[in-house]
């Protein structure tokens, strides 16, 4: 296999997969050591051979679903792919609560005048 065409499977699969430092960034777009040794790992286990397959499978029996930059859909994934949602549903069933509640108010409780009693 030619080295062009090595670097840019490597390439294409770093992309893949998550460095385990920096966690919002590719193992492609980091320059973490350990990111750096995935991505040397990846380049030697496509040289001999594997395929983009075996070393994802590889990476996730080492690391887990983690290291996917776009883990499956799974049962014990589910809620990081679910948790923004239920945190969004969360914040508007609040802030509805909040507004119910502030319309249930008599409109002297909006007055910003104080009362006469803190005058004095």
């Amino acid at each position: 296999m030619s080295d062009e065409r090595l670097d840019q499977r490597t390439q294409q699969l770093a992309a893949q997969l998550r460095c385990l430092v920096c966690q919002n960034q590719t193992i492609a777009e980091s320059h973490a050591p350990l990111a750096v040794d995935l991505k040397n790992q990846v380049r030697e286990q496509l040289a001999a051979g594997r395929s983009e397959a075996e070393v994802l499978d590889y990476m996730t029996a080492r690391y887990g679903d983690f290291v996917l930059y776009k883990p499956p859909l799974q049962t014990n994934t589910a809620l990081l792919w679910g948790g923004p949602a239920l945190l969004v549903a969360g914040a508007l069933g609040a802030l509805a609560l909040t507004i119910r509640r502030r319309q249930r108010l008599p409109a002297e409780a909006f007055d910003s005048a104080p009362p006469e009693e803190e005058l004095r």
